[in-house]
């Protein structure tokens, strides 16, 4: 299913910033230095089950559920 990647960062993002616009530009700088870049994924992105697997360690990192 395409765009599953788009919809982990945003559920991520939005857990872990709740609604605060810091926190959502800490929590994406954080994909990025942990090498996940949010601008690079669109919900038509097709999904890389190595980018998944990156993204489910950052989550549980951020004691976020995904």
């Amino acid at each position: 299913m395409p765009g599953q990647i788009k919809l982990m960062i945003d559920s991520m993002v939005r857990q872990r910033a709740n609604n605060n616009p810091t926190l959502v530009a800490t929590t994406i700088t954080k994909l990025i230095i942990k090498g996940v870049n949010p601008n690079h994924f669109l919900l038509s992105s097709a999904d890389d089950p190595k980018v998944i697997a990156k993204l489910r360690v950052i989550a549980q990192e951020l004691g976020v559920t995904i």
